[in-house]
């Protein structure tokens, strides 16, 4: 197996042991605009105070420590988008939700300190 990449994020062809994807802020930018996702299947999982700084419109908010108890409100069917402040905690949240059977995941890499860069604006 090769080597990570320095940016974390999978080459095409290489085999991932996890039961999500990873998508970086500007893949996801992209796609929220041309429509291939919508804002509410972006999940994210930070604290209130971290949401209420800045998130995306439309995105929901589910924090981290509350996802066990909201499991009905999270449709296995659909793919859903999960975002952190950098992509820990959501990868973090990939991993219990893929252990409930969740298989349609996508960790956002860099989270949104990522997404916040490219609206230019340093999010910490």
């Amino acid at each position: 197996m090769l080597p990570p990449k320095a940016d974390g994020l999978r080459r095409e062809g290489e085999r991932d042991l996890s039961n999500w994807d990873t998508m970086d802020a500007a893949a996801l930018k992209e796609q929220l605009s041309s429509g291939k996702l919508t804002a509410e299947q972006i999940i994210d999982v930070r604290e209130p105070a971290e949401w209420e700084y800045y998130h995306i419109d439309g995105s929901r908010h589910v924090p981290m420590n509350t996802i066990p108890g909201r499991l009905d409100e999270l449709d296995a069917e659909q793919p859903l988008y999960i975002v952190c402040a950098h992509g820990v905690r959501s990868e973090k949240v990939c991993r219990y939700l893929a252990e409930q059977g969740y298989d349609k995941l996508t960790n956002i890499a860099g989270g949104m300190a990522a997404v916040s860069a490219l609206e230019g604006f340093q999010y910490d």
